[in-house]
């Protein structure tokens, strides 16, 4: 009994070290598909709840590409069962509270994000997504396949088309900053 406790705890360690390590990014990500905080931080907690479910070894070489597609496609599920999206006023609101940013900083943030959101929007939702991901989530081509089921190759080419099409529609003094790295 001794030795299955151990195993319990392992399992449970394993579980908490990747909540430590990856429950922000999965909100975040979860946040830009259902727009609404609460239901982004359920959706995170199932998939943890799902990753405590399975086996360890299956799921640790890819885990985070694992976590990504889980969460995904939860968030996909709830999307598809409230059929309506919720304004992102909740993350803009937590984003800016306890900057100390002046109302001017604030309104031109303010206007640079909806630019921003605008441009992502006329996008297609592969481009947008496989965009969120790379950017937001910083996953790799593999990372970003796994989790989405499109061919690396073909993550490749939204990545390429849909940043060509984001430069397209956002001014310069923007581009500027942000996607020319």
């Amino acid at each position: 009994m001794g030795r299955d406790q151990d195993m319990v705890e392992t399992h449970e360690q394993f579980v908490e070290e990747a909540l430590a390590q990856y429950e922000g990014p999965l909100i975040g990500y979860a946040m830009g598909i259902v727009h609404d905080l609460d239901r982004a931080r359920d959706v995170v907690q199932d998939t943890f709840i799902r990753l405590y479910q399975q086996d360890r070894e299956k799921v640790r070489r890819g885990l985070k590409a694992w976590l990504f597609t889980v969460c995904r496609n939860r968030a996909l599920d709830i999307v598809r069962r409230e059929k309506r999206m919720v304004g992102l006023e909740d993350e803009k609101v937590s984003r800016l509270e306890g900057t100390g940013a002046t109302p001017d900083r604030v309104a031109d943030w303010d206007e640079r994000i909806a630019q921003v959101m605008n441009a992502l929007d006329r996008l297609s939702d592969n481009q947008r997504e496989v965009i969120r991901l790379k950017f937001q989530q910083e996953l790799s081509y593999r990372e970003i396949s796994e989790a989405t089921g499109l061919a690396p190759g073909n993550v490749g080419f939204l990545l390429h088309t849909g940043l060509k099409r984001l430069r397209s529609l956002l001014p310069e003094d923007l581009l500027e900053n942000s996607l020319r790295k």
